[in-house]
């Protein structure tokens, strides 16, 4: 009996000195099998990781089970993608899903480029009123109901959306709000009124103001009228569609930089590029004109779409002075004949005072035809007989209808009230894949979220709306080898987080919120033509954004987990720095 005892009591011992028993974590969504490429631009590594409350927990070996488990077989996961420039606030509240930027693996997307979705004068509910993204956009929006941002963002979080949102504030729509369509300096007390404005959206989340200055009535803002309009945006940025990218894109980026320097905020440049084929190969001055800016400590950074045409309005193509007062002024203008003709002789001047897109393509048929009447608003417009034109080149067009190209462009924009939209071939790759080299260039579709198949689907739009980041990793990365793809990455994620100041995103690291794309390096690539547009990309299979899993081997699952993102209480930084770190 006592060996018995005894026994028993060194078990006992034994077990006292043990390490206590643990239970395994329970994770949300634990993703095993991983190539993780983190965004921060350095080498990938193999791992897990466990996802629990929205956000990343534990990486690389994982204990543990989830309530979902993705067996990434090997597959790049990295961070979900930011389109620094995007044009889905309208197609957001027709279509929650976003589809052609989940599929991309865009996380978060980034709107507001100088006619931005508020603010706006209140309207009486009655009116109908409705509001579309850019021309080339797609499909006439829902119903604006609100003034201000506070109200916007409350229709996007009433429907849900797939992606998270920011948004800049347009300053075409500020200046229209108070100084309307006119061709007018803006006074004192107009640039005074323009900056409470701009303080109040500020207050609303905001992330800045933003130019698109070869639009009326944006293009009559002078460097002085925006540089006091952004000493208002303290905390955000100055991001601009610069007024010169052909002839003069010297005093375009000059101009960007002068405005954030004077209202003393950081300045970001939109689809940075160099049109026109005599321009061709001169984007390294645009280099040497931002290098020298952030020399003397100015942040400035851009972002790019990879392909070798532009889109907007074919109103890009007539003289600003024509678009004085507005749309009716501009019709009025086109249907006399003497304004008709001087309209013309300048449109074919080859050293244009303005920028023309009609001389950046050089020929008509470097022109062509994406939307056609389709974002003048009313949802019970009747259905234009042009719209056969859609996807056609304008000297084609032109051609089948019988008519000189000038006369036809004339007489379209007359019918349609200016609500033309087209796709301009003017950019040379080389120029492309030379500003994409650049440490301080991310990537941004300057595209909508649109879809296959319902409302969303409308016109022959340019593909950069379905196709942009899987180019950049397919053509771009893989085929033409002009920057690695953890480079790409870093572009896509960490740099545009850093601009825009977003602390808990754009990286893979414990306690960032879970935004991730797992893909296949080998096989991703974008589909869209500038023939056939509306193809998904392939090689992309699973998008979570939040922790939640919206894209699920190819099928969207519905869910909307997407967040409003407003603007960090720090604000951005206005410091340069030429590191390839995130500090940008």
């Amino acid at each position: 009996m006592r060996t018995l005892v005894a026994a028993l009591a060194i078990v006992a011992a034994a077990c006292s000195t043990r390490a206590p028993s643990t239970i395994a974590p329970s994770y949300d969504v634990v993703i095993t099998n991983a190539q993780i490429v983190d965004g921060s631009g350095g080498a990938p590594r193999k791992g897990s990781i466990a996802i629990s409350g929205g956000k990343n927990i534990p990486l690389g070996e994982v204990s543990g089970t989830g309530a979902r488990t993705i067996d990434a077989k090997g597959r790049t996961v990295s961070p979900g993608f930011i389109d620094m420039h995007s044009h889905s606030d309208m197609p957001l509240l027709t279509d929650g899903n976003g589809q052609s930027k989940i599929r991309q693996g865009v996380t978060t997307e980034v709107i507001g480029e100088s006619g931005s979705v508020a603010p706006r004068k209140p309207r009486k509910p009655e009116s109908g009123e409705a509001m579309s993204g850019r021309p080339g956009g797609g499909a006439a929006g829902p119903r604006v109901e609100w003034t201000d941002f506070n109200g916007y963002f409350a229709a996007i979080e009433k429907g849900g959306i797939s992606p998270n949102l920011l948004s800049y504030v347009g300053t075409g729509t500020v200046r229209e709000l108070v100084i309307g369509e006119d061709d007018k300096k803006a006074t004192a007390k107009d640039i005074s009124e323009m900056q409470k404005i701009v303080s109040s959206m500020m207050e609303q989340g905001i992330f800045g103001i933003s130019s698109g200055l070869i639009y009326p009535p944006n293009a009559f803002a002078t460097v002085e009228e925006l540089g006091e309009v952004a000493k208002a945006a303290q905390g955000g940025l100055y991001a601009s569609h610069v007024r010169y990218d052909g002839l003069k894109l010297r005093e375009g980026i000059q101009e960007a930089i002068a405005i954030g320097e004077r209202g003393g905020i950081p300045v970001h440049i939109f689809h940075v590029k160099v049109t026109g084929q005599k321009n061709f190969g001169r984007m390294k001055e645009v280099i040497e004109l931002v290098e020298a800016a952030r020399a003397r400590g100015i942040r400035v950074t851009a972002d790019q779409y990879p392909y070798v045409a532009s889109s907007t309005s074919l109103t890009a193509t007539i003289p600003p002075w024509a678009q004085d007062g507005g749309t009716a002024k501009l019709v009025e203008r086109l249907k006399n004949k003497q304004e008709r003709a001087r309209i013309r002789k300048e449109m074919e001047n080859t050293n244009p005072t303005w920028e023309s897109r009609y001389q950046s393509a050089g020929t008509w048929q470097n022109v062509q035809l994406a939307a056609i009447g389709r974002t003048r608003g009313g949802t019970n417009d009747p259905v234009s007989p042009n719209r056969k034109y859609e996807g056609m080149r304008v000297a084609e067009a032109a051609k089948q209808a019988g008519k000189d190209p000038f006369d036809f462009v004339f007489d379209l924009l007359i019918e349609e009230r200016g609500s033309v939209g087209c796709v301009y071939f003017i950019i040379d790759e080389a120029d492309l894949a030379l500003a994409m080299k650049q440490p301080w260039v991310a990537v941004g579709s300057d595209g909508s979220a649109l879809a296959i198949d319902g409302p969303l689907r409308a016109g022959v739009p340019h593909p950069r709306n379905f196709g942009t980041f899987p180019r950049v990793l397919g053509r771009y990365v893989r085929e033409l080898k002009v920057i690695p793809l953890e480079e790409a990455i870093r572009k896509m994620t960490s740099l545009p987080a850093s601009i825009l100041g977003l602390a808990d995103r754009g990286t893979i690291k414990e306690g960032q919120w879970a935004d991730l794309v797992i893909f296949d390096p080998a096989t991703v690539a974008d589909k869209a033509t500038f023939e056939d547009p509306f193809q998904y990309p392939v090689g992309i299979d699973t998008v979570l954004v939040n922790g939640t899993v919206v894209l699920d081997e190819g099928k969207h699952t519905n869910a909307r987990p997407g967040k409003v993102l407003k603007r960090p209480a720090g604000g951005v930084t206005a410091t340069a720095s030429n590191s390839r770190s995130t500090q940008f």
